[in-house]
């Protein structure tokens, strides 16, 4: 027991090493979807908008809605080439390309189209081509008399959008997640927008946050559940998360602390990479886990703040727009954790072989995502050579329904394996560890497809199977809750 002890204690000092030299050697992700930023500036004859934007994305063509990483586009080998060009091959590629992409963007005052054209345009130089390139754009256009709104509108494919009305106070602010019309901008600037709805509206997008967009949010979240099903210990590590990550969202949206994601992405990353293994290894909640979940959480609440500072939250009704977006990741993990127990803990939460067969292979699972995002994140992989598969499992690259027909035939191979070997009850774990482990990497490639069905008829493959399995062994036994 104590030599099991000693191992623990080893691992952790190695792991948490591993968290503290990131902070030294990291890199962005240049294929992550960033939102495009639309700072407009009403003025008395003419309306301003400055787009902050990742031109290589509509210049490649790439179809962004619902798209995480640029990798899931069709056209990704086009973006890939563009992110290479020095700025004035760029420069050249997005004028001759303007007058296909500007017909995805429109502004409107009332219900006349203003005519508007480019009068500012900056691409920095390429530099290292594992970083994203954000350029700026810069739109003007003439406005007709008179006090009537103005709408902008936004195609979808160009991925999400932050619009911020400048120049004045309680300035409009939105967030476009699949394009569409702003709401009509009052050109003197008073924000129709009550605190109460900016607080409901940002707890949607809180959620979504997490669910679906928090993959990452996600498995450090299941990796806190896998640990014991006990309310006790599960509750000590919700709380702790919970307590640290809300302290860094309000201080980072407030700007009193700020940590560049290129830091915080990859320790995100790392922080499941030690939940998950720890899993594995410890026989319950050690005495320094809350301690650990709550510097993890304070990491998360850096990543959550990152995202609230693009969305224009310094604007209007900045208390209700915090505390909505912290209630809405909440709702998220509170959703995320119910659906593991509902699914899992509560058909097979009490068997003496939980551990074995589900809590132990999910976690490795996670780490074995987390380490990829580790080495991705950092630079130290290329997520398009041999690694692609782990990038196309977190980015839904892979078919769905193969997904499910892949695992459900596995599944149901070892179920007909042990049914026949019904006296062997090594073979029932070895059987029920495969099943968990890969049934739960299906489980995320068909999460990150977005085939809701099929993610939900491989969890029910994944419960029938390992009760199938369970049939006829030493399975009656039951340990505590």
């Amino acid at each position: 027991m104590m030599l099991f002890q000693t191992k623990i204690e080893a691992l952790r000092v190695i792991l948490l090493a591993l968290v503290s030299t990131l902070l030294v050697v990291t890199t962005a992700r240049a294929h992550e979807v960033q939102p495009t930023i639309a700072d407009l500036t009403i003025n008395p004859s003419e309306i301003e908008v400055v787009l902050d934007w990742v031109l290589e994305a509509p210049i490649a063509g790439l179809d962004l809605e619902g798209v995480e990483d640029t990798n899931a586009a069709e056209g990704a080998e086009d973006y890939d080439v563009l992110r290479s060009l020095d700025s004035a091959a760029l420069e050249t590629a997005f004028r001759e390309a303007w007058p296909s992409i500007s017909q995805g963007l429109s502004l409107r005052a009332g219900e006349v189209d203003l005519p508007f054209e480019i009068t500012g345009l900056t691409i920095p130089e390429a530099g290292n081509v594992e970083l994203a390139r954000n350029s700026q754009v810069v739109l003007s256009a003439p406005l007709p008399e008179g006090d009537s709104a103005i709408v902008m509108s936004w195609a979808a494919e160009y991925g999400p959008l932050v619009v911020r009305q400048q120049g004045i106070e309680n300035g409009y602010t939105a967030f476009l997640t699949s394009g569409g019309d702003t709401d009509p901008i009052p050109r003197t600037g008073s924000d129709t927008q009550t605190g109460g709805q900016a607080f409901v509206e940002y707890i949607g997008v809180g959620f979504d946050h997490i669910i679906p967009l928090g993959l990452d949010h996600i498995l450090f979240v299941l990796g806190l559940f896998f640990l014991a099903l006990r309310m006790g210990p599960l509750l000590w590590q919700i709380s702790a998360f919970t307590l640290a990550h809300t302290v860094t969202l309000a201080l980072g949206s407030l700007g009193i602390i700020k940590i560049s994601p290129e830091i915080v992405e990859p320790l995100i990353a790392a922080s499941i990479v030690y939940v998950g293994v720890e899993n594995v290894l410890s026989r319950g909640l050690t005495p320094w886990r809350p301690f650990v979940v709550f510097g993890f959480g304070l990491l998360h609440g850096l990543g959550f703040a990152s995202v609230l500072s693009d969305f224009g939250l310094g604007g209007a009704h900045f208390v209700p727009k915090l505390i909505g977006f912290n209630v809405g990741v909440e709702i998220g993990q509170i959703a995320v954790i119910a659906a593991a127990f509902v699914t899992l803990g509560i058909l097979f939460g009490r068997n003496t072989w939980w551990r074995q067969r589900i809590a132990s292979p999910v976690s490795i699972g996670i780490a074995v995502i987390a380490t990829f995002w580790v080495f991705e994140r950092t630079g130290i992989i290329d997520p398009e050579g041999a690694f692609a598969p782990f990038a196309m499992l977190t980015e839904g690259g892979f078919a769905p329904l193969w997904t499910v027909i892949v695992v459900s035939a596995l599944a149901a191979a070892l179920t007909a394996l042990v049914l026949v070997a019904s006296g062997l009850d090594a073979l029932r774990d070895a059987a029920g560890i495969i099943t968990s482990f890969t049934a739960f990497l299906g489980v995320i490639a068909t999460f990150t497809s977005g085939a809701w069905v099929l993610t939900a008829a491989l969890m029910a493959v994944w419960i029938l199977a390992l009760r199938l399995q369970s049939l006829g062994g030493p399975d009656a036994d039951k340990v505590p809750a």
